[in-house]
């Protein structure tokens, strides 16, 4: 099987969207569907496109994996980074060097902004991908990343 990696379209969304419910299952989580296809449509196909995504395609044309990511800024360095949102590829995908070829489209994109350093977390559980992200020269720090909801907020 040969892949090819390009630019997310218009088309592809339904086929990322079921991808993305793949990549919560993979990562023990939920993943509920709602608006996201017009909400991902918003903000990908617009003239300064608040979210990135690169995807893998297979010889039948069906989508094997994705890549998203956004520009966020550090107050600390007063500087824009990139914040890789996800990484998935499908079982039969994997340890074809397909997430080093998505990462290198990020890292082109990131020199190409002038942008110095680009962010992620994982599950703590997800050993390959810690395996994958140690392999190709990124540095880990622990920190825990919190959830919440508005509605649920709890002033004292």
């Amino acid at each position: 099987m040969n892949y090819r990696i390009r630019q997310l379209l218009k088309d592809d969304i339904p086929a990322l969207l079921l991808l993305c419910s793949e990549h919560a299952e993979y990562e023990h989580s939920r993943y509920i569907l709602s608006n996201q296809a017009n909400d991902l449509v918003a903000n990908i196909f617009i003239s300064n496109p608040r979210l990135f995504c690169w995807v893998v395609e297979d010889d039948s044309a069906q989508l094997a994996g994705y890549c998203t990511y956004m520009l966020e800024f550090s107050t600390w360095k007063a500087a824009f980074f990139i914040h890789m949102d996800c990484l998935y590829l499908k079982p039969a995908a994997r340890n074809k060097k397909l997430g080093q070829r998505l990462m290198e489209k990020m890292v082109l994109h990131a020199k190409e902004l002038n942008i110095d350093e680009i962010q992620w977390q994982t599950p703590e559980s997800n050993k390959n991908a810690i395996r994958f992200y140690n392999r190709i020269g990124a540095s880990s720090k622990l920190k825990l990343r919190f959830f919440l909801d508005p509605a649920a907020f709890q002033p004292d």
